[in-house]
């Protein structure tokens, strides 16, 4: 389990901002129709961002957490995984999501988030493009850094870097070599189901190909730790939002 269905992202929303928020129902390219969420910026000038769910799929924390990213300037649109199997409605807590995560592919969710990023490209093609997911999106988002999208950089919440994905498919470290962004990758020191040693070997595979990346790991931080109910690990959820955004600014 990744974040729970009340939780919200560890950041302080800023007062005044203006943001345009909108539901979306995109369209990838297999046809499939599938929701989305998407906060625009007051200037539309700065770069994109595409958010990844974890398992649970689009809910209450990745539409507030497209918005924290409209009210620093950057356009954000986080994407439903189940348009093939679940439709395009809202969903409670009591959504039972597993059966729908395990009919996702590799292929569909690439597809997904090419819509994604189209829209928000749309008035610039040549417009920097970020992805970034959490548990099942982090793998997710470094999948995209391999899937052809042109990102400007991929960022991975505890995602795991060498678990090969539902129905056999590969895992990041299996994809490494088609990676063409920067990575970056910020772990729980106490998450127990991605050991230390899975995340040196994501980085010694990254390096070997010559990907910049930097792997942050927060001793005593467990899995889902971005939370802003979690009070024990603000430092590290206050250090990991200004990460992010010294790692769009290094890239943009």
């Amino acid at each position: 389990m990744c974040h729970r269905f009340e939780a919200l992202p560890a950041i302080t929303p800023i007062a005044g901002a203006a943001v345009d928020v909108e539901d979306l129902t995109l369209t990838a390219s297999d046809g499939t129709e599938f929701a989305a969420f998407h906060a625009r910026a007051e200037s539309p000038s700065g770069p994109g961002m595409v958010i990844l769910p974890d398992v649970r799929g689009l809910f209450r924390f990745y539409e507030e957490l497209a918005i924290r990213f409209a009210e620093i300037g950057i356009d954000a649109v986080a994407i439903d995984y189940f348009g093939r199997t679940a439709g395009v409605s809202k969903r409670d807590a009591e959504f039972d999501f597993w059966p729908h995560v395990r009919t996702t592919s590799p292929e569909g969710i690439a597809a997904d988030t090419a819509a994604a990023v189209a829209i928000l490209r749309a008035n610039d093609a040549d417009r920097k493009v970020f992805s970034v997911g959490f548990c099942f999106g982090g793998s997710n988002s470094w999948m995209q850094a391999a899937s052809g999208h042109g990102l400007a950089g991929a960022i991975g919440f505890y995602g795991h870097p060498t678990r090969q994905g539902l129905n056999g498919g590969p895992s990041p470290l299996d994809r490494v070599a088609d990676v063409a962004c920067p990575i970056l990758g910020l772990m729980g020191g106490a998450d127990e189901g991605i050991p230390a040693e899975e995340v040196d070997k994501w980085d010694a595979g990254l390096s070997e190909q010559g990907i910049a990346h930097e792997l942050i790991t927060y001793e005593g931080a467990p899995h889902s730790f971005f939370d802003r109910t979690y009070d024990e690990h603000v430092d590290a959820c206050n250090d990991a939002w200004q990460r992010i955004q010294a790692f769009i600014a290094a890239n943009s």
